[in-house]
């Protein structure tokens, strides 16, 4: 028998376990007790702190935009939620989005799609571009999308010790500790055994477990297409200004923002050169070999650019399509599974939270339908198609 007992047991308390139990301590409907397992308790290699921190509406899925608008009206509300004092110093430049000949119908669909759902982006053609953006090179683009607004970035760990501190508050107890066991009662999952050997029962086990999201599911008997990915940040500086510069993302997949009086930006490599992560140490040579060649292409005043330091983080890779896996599973009743983001999970922590709470709470999706997002597509190898992944 387990020596306690929660009515929730949250694997993973980074920005999606937090932001579960933000949202269940916060429902009226909920009288439950929550504990939040996290192996990591300061946050050092977790992929939340890790990340670029943006948020952008800029997705070719209807249930992707909804979801980080949501996340920017968390954002702009933040006051209202967590007091006067509350401030993730939320920056509304926009993600500007760059296509050459070959991407430009795909921007124009996506674009179309976005402003279907309210979202406030921009099409810019070649001339367009290169008047608002002037130390932009613009000779080899066909068009652009730029969000006005209701995009950006922000401090991560300010958002995290928000929600943390707000479900602590609300009642969530915090244990410092790594799930190596799960114990299962035919198709319900009973509790979870940690590394020390302390076992904690459970009513619902909810996996936010981030990059170890795959391993986390093995543990109850389940498969989950869900792996740590690593991606190197760059912090550069340049002695030109750039004025008005957004996230900017060059057709190559290569991508920048301001950070202050720098900048940071990184790429995805290629699949075939993107294996299963298990460290920390920074690619430098994606940096020599593709992003400052192409910063330098795209804004010639970075020719002069000097790295200053760098930094790798994990995605919490979903291999089948790259996006969110939110919903109970299908043979385990009470296994919740809100993993698999791919790189926007931190931008989606706020909705994937609401949506996980409302599951267990009201027993349904209430706020937003995201059945899309569940577990039958990777039970059917069925992947969601999402143009906007880098």
């Amino acid at each position: 028998m387990a020596s306690e007992h929660y009515d929730v047991v949250i694997v993973g308390g980074a920005a999606v376990g937090s932001a579960t139990a933000y949202f269940l301590t916060h429902d009226l409907a909920f009288a439950g007790s929550v504990a939040v397992v996290e192996r990591d308790p300061t946050y050092t290699y977790a992929s939340t702190t890790l990340s670029a921190a943006s948020i952008r509406q800029q997705f070719s899925t209807a249930e992707n935009i909804r979801m980080s608008a949501f996340g920017v009206a968390f954002f702009r509300d933040l006051k209202q939620r967590f007091g006067p004092q509350a401030d993730i110093a939320f920056r509304e430049r926009g993600y500007l989005l760059l296509a050459s000949e070959a991407g430009a119908e795909t921007l124009r669909a996506n674009h179309a799609v976005q402003q279907a759902e309210g979202a406030d982006i921009v099409l810019m053609d070649r001339a367009a571009l290169a008047e608002r953006f002037r130390w932009l090179r613009t000779s080899d683009l066909v068009l652009g999308a730029f969000g006005r607004s209701g995009e950006g970035w922000f401090d991560a760990h300010s958002l995290l010790t928000l929600l943390r501190a707000a479900a602590r508050q609300k009642g969530a107890t915090y244990i410092h500790g790594e799930v190596t066991g799960i114990a299962r009662s035919g198709a319900r999952v009973t509790g979870v055994t940690l590394g020390d050997g302390r076992r904690i029962g459970c009513g619902t086990l909810v996996n936010a477990a981030g990059p170890q999201a795959g391993d986390v599911a093995a543990l109850a008997g389940a498969v989950l297409p869900v792996e740590p990915r690593k991606r190197s940040v760059f912090v550069v500086a340049c002695r030109t200004a750039l004025p008005g510069m957004p996230l900017m993302v060059d057709p190559t997949g290569v991508w920048i923002r301001p950070e202050g009086e720098v900048y940071i930006c990184g790429v995805s490599p290629p699949e075939e050169t993107d294996p299963r992560a298990s460290d920390f140490e920074v690619d430098y040579s994606q940096f020599d070999d593709v992003v400052w060649p192409m910063l330098a292409h795209r804004v010639p005043a970075m020719e002069a650019l000097k790295l200053q330091r760098a930094w790798a983080g994990h995605y919490d890779y979903n291999t089948l399509d790259q996006n969110g896996v939110i919903g109970r599973h299908p043979e385990i009743a009470n296994f919740i599974l809100a993993n698999g983001f791919s790189g926007h999970g931190l931008q989606q922590s706020p909705a994937t939270g609401r949506a996980v709470a409302e599951l267990i709470v009201h027993g349904k999706f209430v706020s937003l339908d995201l059945a899309l997002f569940g577990y039958a597509r990777i039970a059917a190898a069925k992947p969601v198609r999402e143009l906007n992944v880098f």
